[in-house]
Order: structure tokens, then C-alpha cells, then sequence
């Protein structure tokens, strides 16, 4: 058996893993070691931490996710996220974890992209899971890790810090909830959609809400005014000043992305990544127009 890290045994504590899905609990425990790693390295002086891993990770969110995102500061079209491939792969290998990293800078984008992979298997084995699960898994299954740099963000965003306890105690700097709701709000109205809606956008919307988090209205019109792919080739036209974007505007908004949402596909998109699929049962389009008209703004 492997001769796990005590801190990976004690990380190990949160799961079931006869119930949770063993692939999403171990790239869960590498997304921590991962943040950790950057921490570390005095990433969070320059960036904060937004998005659907930050709130499941940071903010209790009741569901798997797959990526790590990051905005800076400030626009910074010189900022290198190579720089911290070294600190990232040390760490994961102290905690037991071999993989290999490569980071993408796109032409024309403002976005950087590392992705982590290792042999899922080897990682399994590592966190002395079940035989039955190791078994379970293709020997060539890859588990990846995905981490995003905005250089050129929206800014007006509120950000706080936030202690995290796993694998060790450690500061991470991220945005507050307004401001990742408010982030959430534009990912259901903006993004594109193709033939398949994002369930998961709109099962955190419905989370927060239920969660009474009100949204970030200043960070979500600067979002809007910065970018919004799904109405660029609509009628729609967005306002162009901040202060032009009301709490009515929005709503009305979101009840034009509900007319043409999909419920079956979304409920497809969300369902693996939930432990209870009875959440879904009440999804349709009334039950979307009635939650937005209670949707609170600061």
C-alpha cells in the first residue's frame, strides 16, 4: 500500500468514497494542494480566486467542479503564469502526487491556461483507495487539472481572504460572493450555449439565492460592458454605462435566457456533478421566472 501523506489522510476524511465519485473527490484534493502550491508562491499578490471551484471550495458550494480560475488585480498583458509551474509540481509531488504541466498562452486572448495531468490510477493508489475503485478506472485514464489566468479582467469586484485549512492552513485571496454571483449572472446570460446549455450556471444561481448572496450589481454591468457572447448576435444591445444597468434591466434579461433554455439538456449537463438528482426534479421554466424575481442587488 502507498504511504499516503497524513495530511492527504486527514483530507481523505471528507469523503465517501463508495458514495462520492472517486475521480472528482481526488482532483478535488489536487485543486487544494494546487492553491496551496500557488499561495506559496505568492500568487494570490497578484490575482484572486473566482468561479465555480472557488465557491465549492472556499464557500460551501454542494457540487463537484472541474476548473481553477483566477483574475488579476490589475490588466497585465506581461503577467508570465509559467513562473509558477515549478512550485506547483514540487508540491504535488511532496504530497505523493507525480504529474506534468503545460501552460498555453493563446494568440489573441487575454487568457492563460496551465493544465495538470497525471495518471489517474497512480494517484488512486497513492490515496490508498479501494480496491474496487482502482479496478474501476481504464489504466490509461488521465486526471486533469485545468487552471485559467484573466490578465485583461473586469475589474470593480470585491475581493476578500479567506483561510483555507487543507492540506494545510493557508491564506487564498478571492472574490466575495456578490462578486462570484455576480460573475455566475453573466456565465447564464453570456455564455454560449451551442446545443448544450450549462445546467451547472444555472444550478449555482439557484444556490445562491437559496443561500440569500445578493449580486455585485457594479461588477456585473462591467462584465457586461467588458463582453457578452450569447447576445452579440441578438437584438439585445447592452448599455454602455455602468449606471445604466438596473436591477430591472437584469431581471428582464434573464427572463429572455429562460425563454430559450433547455430544461432536459441543462438537468443533463448538471447531473454528475450533484449528489441528489431530486434537486432537479423541480426545475422548468415557471420555476426559473418565479427565483430571479427574487434575486437582490447591492
Amino acid at each position: 500500500m502507498a504511504n499516503t501523506h497524513p495530511h492527504i489522510t486527514a483530507m481523505l476524511q471528507n469523503y465517501d468514497l463508495s458514495k462520492d465519485d472517486p475521480y472528482e473527490a481526488l482532483r478535488e484534493i489536487l485543486q487544494e494542494i494546487v492553491l496551496y502550491a500557488l499561495s506559496d508562491a505568492s500568487f494570490f499578490n497578484h490575482a484572486v480566486f473566482y468561479g465555480d471551484t472557488a465557491l465549492r471550495i472556499l464557500y460551501g458550494l454542494p457540487r463537484f467542479s472541474e476548473d481553477l480560475d483566477f483574475s488579476l488585480l490589475k490588466p497585465d498583458p506581461s503577467f508570465d503564469l509559467s513562473k509558477y509551474e515549478k512550485a506547483v509540481l514540487q508540491t504535488l509531488k511532496t504530497y505523493g502526487f507525480e504529474a506534468q504541466i503545460e501552460t498555453k498562452v493563446k494568440e489573441q486572448s487575454a487568457v492563460q491556461s496551465a493544465f495538470i495531468k497525471g495518471n489517474t490510477i497512480k494517484h488512486l493508489l497513492a490515496i490508498n483507495a479501494p480496491e474496487d475503485i482502482v479496478k474501476s478506472f481504464n489504466a490509461g485514464k488521465l486526471l486533469k487539472i485545468k487552471f485559467e489566468v484573466d490578465t485583461e479582467p473586469p475589474l470593480n469586484f470585491q475581493e476578500e481572504q479567506k483561510l483555507h485549512l487543507t492540506p494545510t492552513p493557508f491564506m487564498v485571496r478571492s472574490m466575495k460572493p456578490s462578486s462570484l454571483f455576480a460573475g455566475k449572472l453573466h456565465a447564464v446570460l453570456c455564455r454560449g450555449w451551442q446545443n448544450r446549455p450549462k445546467g451547472r450556471d444555472w444550478y449555482d444561481m439557484v444556490w445562491y439565492i437559496q443561500n440569500k448572496y445578493q449580486v455585485d450589481l457594479t461588477h456585473l454591468a462591467t462584465r457586461l460592458i467588458q463582453s457578452c457572447k450569447a447576445l452579440q448576435d441578438t437584438e439585445v444591445e447592452l448599455p454602455k454605462e455602468i449606471e445604466l444597468y438596473t436591477p430591472e434591466l437584469l431581471v428582464n434579461l434573464l427572463q429572455k435566457r429562460v425563454d430559450t433554455l433547455d430544461i432536459e439538456l441543462a438537468k443533463q449537463d448538471v447531473h454528475r456533478f450533484i449528489y441528489d438528482e431530486k434537486e432537479l426534479e423541480i426545475w422548468s421554466k415557471d420555476f426559473f421566472f418565479a427565483i430571479i424575481q427574487i434575486i437582490k442587488f447591492k
